[in-house]
């Protein structure tokens, strides 16, 4: 797929020259080709090739028709990098977006003012990079830590889980997850007994299941991402470690993009999600109807993260009447819209996009299979803290 992206955009490139430049508006799209991430791929180029569809069927904006452009990256942040200058410099690329890891983001964020683009991370959650270091170019669709964790603490407040271990990813956004967690199960009376992290390229967890059955507590909480997250799912069931636990919490390790390859694996485990398919609202009825029949399947959190990202820059453009970086970025500044995650607001302060956040259990289906099924929404102003004033741009 991302081949035929590149070869449809070269073709189109080819046939019409310089005019198709300055006729459509380019998008920049960076997957990664290589390494534990490549199994979110679909998740960032189904909703980006959905997105252009869909607005250029209403006519595109300003006269002119989307186009994607994709630049395929190894995964390192140094070659995100070169992906976006590549975009930039020579695919004449104004606006990017991709799978963004905190390191991708905390690496191609600093960049963008030089680049003269703005960039859309989907999937990081590093609270510095809409903090202290924050820059003017850079806009998050995707929870923030501080987004994440007040989520977390509508899911565990009741305080029938006094004593936890964890599963953490070993990269940075994992040991703040782990940081954030410890803290929140103290301020909730609770404690924290055993934290084991795992690299991101994992795929025997035999030592750290062992561990964990050597000595379990009241409740588990994992955040393991990647293919790493499916070996984990099925190396569990086999060892029974869930099922010594009163209750497993997880944030994006179980989610519905990887639970397909997870079979019944995860079956009561509990998920803080950004998104769930049968979240209500017209605009995520109609967005879930067109991916369902465009992809065969209904659209994950991931999918949605990025579309959203898509109908944030349509609206901005659209407001501010032209395709000029500063025009687009002062106009997603503090911009409220509609979209497939319901009503959102693109914080003026920080960046930070002000969006619902959802609870969801993995419950089984007639098939033998799982699905996720969605316990609760909870509203943006509920789970989004203020910014932390440590941005300034």
């Amino acid at each position: 797929m991302i081949k035929k992206l590149i070869a449809l955009a070269a073709a189109a490139v080819g046939l019409h020259g310089g005019a198709v430049a300055q006729e459509t508006i380019k998008i920049g799209l960076m997957p990664i080709d290589a390494g534990p991430m490549v199994v979110y791929n679909n998740y960032t180029m189904q909703p980006a090739e959905l997105a252009v569809e869909t607005f250029n069927a209403q006519g595109g904006a300003l006269g002119r028709k989307y186009e994607l452009v994709v630049q395929a990256h190894a995964g390192p942040p140094a070659a995100a990098i070169a992906a976006a200058t590549k975009l930039v410099q020579q695919g004449g690329v104004s606006f990017l977006n991709g799978i963004a890891t905190s390191a991708i983001a905390s690496a191609i964020s600093p960049k963008l003012s030089g680049l003269n683009a703005i960039y859309f991370d989907t999937g990081s959650s590093l609270e510095e990079l809409t903090g202290k270091n924050c820059q003017p170019n850079y806009f998050r669709t995707s929870a923030s830590d501080g987004i994440l964790f007040n989520m977390i603490r509508e899911a565990v407040k009741d305080g029938k889980i006094k004593t936890w271990n964890m599963l953490v990813a070993d990269y940075s956004a994992g040991h703040q997850h782990a940081k954030h967690f410890a803290s929140l199960v103290q301020e909730l009376g609770g404690s924290v007994q055993t934290t084991l992290f795992a690299p991101l390229s994992t795929t025997d967890f035999g030592s750290h299941i062992a561990q964990l059955n050597s000595k379990p507590a009241d409740g588990l909480a994992v955040f393991i991402i990647g293919a790493g997250s499916v070996a984990l799912a099925k190396q569990q069931q086999q060892f029974g470690l869930f099922s010594k636990y009163k209750q497993v919490m997880s944030w994006y390790f179980a989610n519905d993009m990887t639970l397909p390859a997870m079979g019944d694996t995860l079956n009561g485990v509990f998920s803080v999600m950004s998104y769930a398919w049968d979240m209500p609202g017209d605009k995520n009825a109609a967005f879930v109807k067109a991916f369902e029949e465009k992809f065969k399947r209904k659209p994950t959190f991931g999918d949605a993260d990025n579309y959203a990202a898509y109908e944030l820059l349509h609206a901005a453009i659209l407001k501010a009447k032209s395709t000029d970086v500063d025009k687009v970025r002062a106009a997603l500044s503090g911009l409220k819209v509609s979209t497939v995650l319901g009503n959102v607001e693109m914080r003026a302060a920080d960046h930070q996009l002000v969006r619902p956040m959802v609870l969801a259990q993995v419950l089984p289906t007639k098939d033998g299979k799982s699905m996720m099924g969605l316990r609760f929404v909870e509203p943006a102003q509920k789970v989004t803290p203020p910014p932390s004033g440590e941005c300034k741009f």
